[in-house]
C-alpha cells in the first residue's frame, strides 16, 4: 500500500517501483484511512511520505507498531534530516529514503525488505515447528516412520517387556532408549548404558556380571558387575551385535531367569532389570552366519523400534537444523538468526551417512567457527558442501560438469528454488488443510499478511475453496 496525500505525487512512486507489473499497488490518502485497509486487507508492504503537517511519519509509526508490527515499512521524506531518520528507524521503519526518488529506487528497498521477511519468516515457521508436539524427549520428528517410533515407545514404555532398537550409527538409539527408560516406572533407578564394542572381549563378562575377591589375577575386592548396578532400573546394551558369543550364552540365561552369578563365585543373585539393546547390524545375517545366537534374537527381540536413517526422514532435516542451531548457539552465547537458504540447500542435498550424530557435529562446528548471524557456505565443511554439489550434478544430470567444485556453484541457486518451492506448496497445503480453506484464520496461524498468503496461494495453484 503507498500513503500518499496528493494524486499527482502517484506517478512518482509508479517511476520509483520500475513499472507496475510486479506490484499490485494501493493508494490510501491519510493515515487513517490506509490503517482501515490494512484491518481489512493484507498488505505486503507500506509505503508512506513524510510530508507535515499533512502526515506525520513518526506518529504513523507508533500506530503502526501498536496494531500491524509485522508489515514492512519505508518511509520517504520530502525534507529528511538525521533526527527524523533514526526515530523511524528505531520505531520500526524498514527504510528510510529522500524525495524525490530515483527510478527502481523504491522497488530496490521494497525487495530487500519482503526478502528479509520471508527469511524471517522461515525462520519462525522452524521454530515453531520445533516448538509443537513435533519433539519426543530429546528426539524431534514428523515423518512417519518417526512417529511410528514415538507411538510405540508410548506403548511399551509402561511394561517391562525387552527392546530391540534397529538403526544406522548416529540415528539416536541411546536417545530411544533413555526415553523408555524416562516413561517407564523405572525412571528414578539407575539407566546404565555399555557400549558392547568398546569393552576388550577378556573384560566383558567381569564388567557385565561382576567378580568375587581372588576370582583372577588381580581380583584384590569383590566388584559388582553393570547388570546387578542396573537392579531395578535399565540396561542399555548398544551394539549387541558386537556381543561374544560366550557372553551371549550367559546373557540369554540371565534375561531368561533374571538371575546373575559373578565371576568366581557361587550363589546366585536376583536382578530385576529391563534390557534394551540396540544394534547397527544385520542380525538375521549373522545367525545365518553362526555369529549370533537365534534364541537370544528372539528373546531380546519382544518388540522392535526401527529407526530411519536422516536421509529419508524428508522436512525433519530443517528442524533439526534448526533445534541444533538454537540450542548450540545458546551454549555458545551467540546471537544465531537461523541458516542461509544456500546453507541449507547443501544440507538438504547431502548424504548424509553419519546421520543426526552427524548433522549435530555440523552444526556446532558451524557455529563454534563462523562469525555471522547466520550459518551460510562458508561455514559448512568442504567435503561436505562439495558431495552435495556432486549429489546435485549427479540428480541434474550433469555428467559433463568439469569438476566438483565447478558442479556445486552451478546447483546452488537451482537447489535453493527447488526447495523454497517445494517447502512453500507442503507448508501451505498444510496449513490450509487444518482450517479447512479459511484463508483469515490460515493467515492468522502463519503470520503473515493475507495478501501475502494470496499470493503464495496463487503461485502455487492453490484454492482455498478445494480445501473445504
Amino acid at each position: 500500500m503507498l500513503i500518499v496525500d496528493e494524486p499527482a505525487r502517484r506517478g512518482n512512486y509508479t517511476a520509483a517501483l520500475d513499472g507496475t507489473d510486479r506490484w499490485e499497488l494501493v493508494f490510501a490518502p491519510g493515515l487513517d484511512e490506509a490503517l482501515a485497509r490494512l484491518g481489512g486487507e493484507g498488505f505486503d508492504a507500506l509505503v508512506a511520505l513524510i510530508a507535515p503537517p499533512r502526515l506525520d511519519g513518526i506518529e504513523l509509526l507508533r500506530r503502526l507498531q501498536e496494531r500491524f508490527s509485522r508489515i514492512p515499512v519505508v518511509m520517504v521524506a520530502e525534507a529528511a534530516t538525521v533526527e527524523t531518520a533514526a526515530a523511524s528507524l528505531r520505531l520500526g521503519a524498514g527504510d528510510y529514503l529522500s524525495a524525490p526518488l530515483a527510478a527502481g529506487e523504491l522497488a530496490r528497498s521494497l525487495d530487500r525488505l519482503l526478502k528479509q521477511e520471508r527469511l524471517g519468516a522461515e525462520h519462525e515457521l522452524l521454530r515453531r515447528q520445533v516448538e509443537r508436539p513435533y519433539s519426543f524427549d530429546d528426539m524431534i520428528g514428523t515423518c512417519p516412520a518417526m512417529q511410528k517410533v514415538f507411538a510405540t515407545i508410548e506403548q511399551v514404555a509402561a511394561s517391562d517387556v525387552d527392546v530391540l532398537v534397529v538403526g544406522d550409527t548416529g540415528t539416536g538409539k541411546e536417545l530411544v532408549a533413555r526415553s523408555i527408560h524416562r516413561r517407564s516406572r523405572r525412571a528414578d533407578r539407575p539407566f546404565v548404558p555399555v557400549d558392547c564394542g568398546a569393552i576388550p572381549e577378556n573384560l566383558l563378562e567381569g564388567e557385565f556380571f561382576g567378580h568375587e575377591r581372588g576370582a583372577f589375577t588381580g581380583a584384590h575386592e569383590r566388584r559388582i558387575g553393570l547388570l546387578e548396578f542396573a537392579d531395578e532400573g535399565t540396561f542399555f546394551l548398544d551394539e549387541l551385535g558386537e556381543l561374544p558369543l560366550l557372553l551371549q550364552a550367559k546373557l540369554l540365561r540371565t534375561l531368561q531367569e533374571r538371575k546373575i552369578r559373578r565371576v568366581g563365585g557361587r550363589d546366585e543373585i536376583d536382578v530385576d532389570v529391563r534390557v534394551v539393546a540396540a544394534t547397527a547390524r544385520d542380525l538375521d545375517d549373522m545367525i545365518q552366519s553362526e555369529r549370533f545366537r537365534k534364541d537370544l534374537y528372539y528373546r531380546i527381540n519382544v518388540v522392535r523400534i526401527d529407526l530411519p536413517p536422516l536421509g529419508s526422514r524428508g522436512d525433519d532435516l530443517g528442524l533439526l537444523c534448526e533445534y541444533f542451531a538454537t540450542r548450540y548457539s545458546r551454549e555458545m552465547g551467540k546471537h544465531l538468526v537461523g541458516i542461509t537458504p544456500e546453507a541449507y540447500q547443501v544440507l538438504a542435498q547431502y548424504s548424509w551417512p553419519g546421520n543426526v550424530r552427524e548433522l549435530q557435529n555440523v552444526i556446532r562446528r558451524a557455529i563454534a567457527l563462523g562469525h555471522g548471524t547466520m550459518i551460510g557456505l562458508g561455514d559448512l565443511p568442504d567435503a561436505l558442501v562439495q558431495q552435495a554439489g556432486q549429489r546435485e550434478a549427479a540428480a541434474a544430470g550433469s555428467a559433463e560438469a568439469n569438476s566438483a567444485a565447478d558442479s556445486t556453484q552451478h546447483g546452488y541457486f537451482q537447489m535453493r528454488e527447488r526447495h523454497m518451492a517445494a517447502f512453500e506448496r507442503q507448508y501451505l497445503t498444510q496449513l490450509l488443510s487444518r482450517h479447512r480453506g479459511d484463508v483469515k484464520l490460515a493467515a492468522r496461524e502463519a503470520r503473515l499478511p493475507r495478501g501475502t498468503l494470496y499470493r503464495l496461494m496463487k503461485n502455487h495453484g492453490l484454492d482455498g475453496a478445494s480445501f473445504r
